[in-house]
């Protein structure tokens, strides 16, 4: 296998690291800002925010300039403020096939993840870094 068959995107969409990993997103001011520009209440209702004075909201009830002023910001389910047991914009699609409900305009953080590069992510169940044989970009 050469380095530029690595690089590639390898993902076969099992879904395994969404589901494991994605109760766990945490957007970016920028993630939210474009969310909000856009009026994407149906993914900005998924999350809450702690504000500077320790107030929570609900992000689809915020405004673009108040983004400045957070601290934290959680993904919560809007019916019950608990945490979420998975993403919910993973949707099934096949067998073995999940596909992203927002991926056109997912967070930063899931655009970023990479777990089939060994080392990177240390995401070792992911079945394309499987496929790879363990090897990465960094291994020889």
């Amino acid at each position: 296998m050469d380095q530029e068959e690595i690089e590639e995107d390898p993902c076969e969409q099992c879904g395994l690291c969404c589901r494991i990993f994605g109760n766990n997103i945490t957007p970016t001011a920028e993630n939210l800002f474009q969310w909000i520009e856009r009026g994407r209440m149906d993914i900005l209702r998924y999350f809450s925010a702690c504000k500077e004075d320790g107030s929570w909201v609900n992000c689809a009830d915020l405004k673009s300039e108040e983004l400045g002023g957070l601290v934290v910001v959680e993904m919560r389910d809007p019916a019950t403020h608990d945490y979420l047991p998975v993403c919910p914009f993973l949707h099934r699609v096949g067998k073995r096939r999940y596909l992203c409900g927002i991926h056109d305009i997912k967070p930063a953080m899931c655009c970023t993840y990479r777990p089939w590069i060994w080392g990177e992510t240390n995401f070792n169940q992911c079945r394309a870094l499987a496929k790879l044989n363990r090897k990465s970009r960094w291994t020889v």
